[in-house]
């Protein structure tokens, strides 16, 4: 990818090994803003565990982590995208592959939102979809984020599901309070 200047004057490239240290600082972020946490510290092993995540989707061709930066040259902004193949489950004449786009996060610092940038990240993101055969995107969002839900329903996209999550010891306990 290119180096793409913005109207606003902000860059949107491929993410590079330097960069890794202040994207999680941004996963971190959003984090803290879906959950509405107060801001804290990541674990060390929590931040290692991250800085290998991002860093093995560097040379993955089938993703795509990239950064806004700003004319200082300060990072404002991330995207991150993944090819998903499968399938199917359902039997079928021959095999058919299908591929979806996986948008996994995305994060522009609060002071430099409503300036392009997150259209920016998405155009990039979709290019990389299309270019690998994607048919559709996926996300997900926090149901309590309803500045996000505004964001994504704004540009098409829909509910098809509902994920559900849980602790584990809270559905053990459970299990084993149902038995009979």
């Amino acid at each position: 990818m290119v180096r793409k200047q913005t109207n606003r004057g902000f860059v949107i490239r491929e993410a590079r090994e330097e960069d890794l240290p202040v994207m999680v600082g941004f996963l971190a972020k959003l984090a803290l803003h879906v959950t509405g946490a107060p801001p804290h510290d990541l674990k060390e092993s929590e931040y290692k565990r991250l800085i290998r995540t991002l860093h093995s989707s560097l040379d993955d061709p089938n993703k795509l982590l990239i950064v806004a930066e700003s004319r200082r040259g300060d990072l404002v902004g991330m995207g991150y995208i993944y090819v998903w193949r499968s399938q199917g489950i359902w039997e079928q004449l021959e095999a058919t592959e299908f591929k979806s786009g996986v948008i996994d996060d995305v994060w522009v610092e609060p002071e430099f939102r409503k300036l392009g940038i997150f259209k920016a990240l998405l155009r990039d993101l979709v290019d990389f979809a299309e270019q690998h055969h994607a048919s559709e995107l996926i996300l997900e969002y926090s149901a309590s984020n309803l500045e996000a839900k505004a964001a994504w329903t704004k540009l098409g996209f829909e509910t098809t599901g509902v994920r559900a999550a849980a602790f584990t010891s809270v559905v053990k306990q459970a299990v084993a309070e149902s038995k009979q």
